[in-house]
């Protein structure tokens, strides 16, 4: 591991298409509402929040080679992140999500296209080994193929570096599973972190959400933490755990939310804070991302973060 060496990301790159209705949904039919593209993916996200935090950071992923490709990377380039060594497959599509939300900006239902991010085969991650051998952290999403979650914590090992990873969905978390014991920091909400553990039910009250972390942490995880939306988040590690609350803000769009909180706490730990002053951050970072219809805020800055928490 090399301290001052760059973060390794390692996941989704795509395209977010947003719908957000203006009144009621309702079945078989269209309701008034806005729709917009920004650009997404979960570990493309959380790359582009650690570099605009000045945080050196390497994106491996996969898009295609067409018109969502081309504006995916430079985008992402432009966010300060390194994309150089991101796949460019012919004939396949760019990833995508597409979220329908209702009048509250909530979620109601989501559809995930991304099968290209199997491309992210061992082969290609060990083609990146020398990238391996001088980065200072790893963080993944679970959309990775078992194989390659596999391969990245050889790797892991092999140059003694610490491993983060975003559970994505509820569905796809299952995959982090056999590797809780070897994570160094994981970020579910209530839901994925209760699949984690083996819990029957998500956690409601942070109370029960501390229980869940420290679960987490019971399991091997060095730092745990449980996002509970409006609620903030608990978390646990070895020399504690407790509960920070969110903070009061508008709310346009709760896209890519969950990847500024990690990305922030990741800084944190990077740079060595105390857990509940990287948890704060994480918090500050998922207010100020409510505020803006991008899944990465286009301005996101530290002194924004310790404005939002003076507030």
């Amino acid at each position: 591991m090399n301290p001052d060496g760059p973060v390794i990301v390692i996941g989704a790159a795509g395209i977010d298409v947003k719908g957000h209705a203006a009144e009621p949904l309702r079945t078989g039919t269209s309701v008034r509402g806005t729709v917009r593209n920004s650009v997404g993916g979960v570990a493309r996200n959380v790359a582009e929040n650690l570099a605009r935090l000045e945080v050196p950071t390497v994106l491996l992923s996969a898009v295609g080679q067409d018109h969502d490709g081309d504006y995916v990377l430079a985008h992402t380039a432009a966010a300060g992140v390194d994309t150089s060594r991101v796949l460019r497959l012919p004939g396949v599509h760019t990833g995508s999500y597409v979220a329908l939300l209702d009048a509250d900006g909530q979620l109601v239902y989501s559809v995930s296209e991304y099968d290209i991010v199997g491309a992210i085969s061992p082969l290609y991650l060990q083609s990146h080994r020398r990238l391996f051998a001088d980065a200072a952290m790893i963080v993944i999403d679970a959309n990775l193929s078992p194989r390659a979650i596999t391969s990245i914590f050889r790797m892991a090992r092999r140059y003694d570096l610490p491993v983060c990873a975003d559970p994505t969905s509820h569905e796809l978390a299952t995959k982090l599973i056999p590797f809780l014991g070897e994570l160094h920091m994981v970020a579910p909400d209530a839901m994925e972190a209760a699949i984690l553990c083996g819990q029957p039910d998500a956690p409601r009250t942070s109370e029960e959400a501390i229980q869940t972390a420290q679960c987490l942490a019971s399991l091997g995880v060095d730092v745990a933490i449980v996002t509970l939306g409006e609620q903030g988040l608990a978390y646990a590690d070895g020399r504690g755990a407790g509960h920070i609350p969110a903070l009061n803000t508008q709310v346009i769009d709760r896209t890519g939310v969950g990847d500024a909180l990690t990305a922030a706490v990741i800084f944190g730990l990077l740079n060595d804070m105390p857990t509940d002053e990287a948890m704060r951050l994480g918090v500050a970072a998922a207010a100020v991302t409510l505020r803006t219809r991008e899944s990465v805020h286009p301005e996101l800055t530290l002194d924004m973060l310790y404005d939002q928490l003076v507030v």
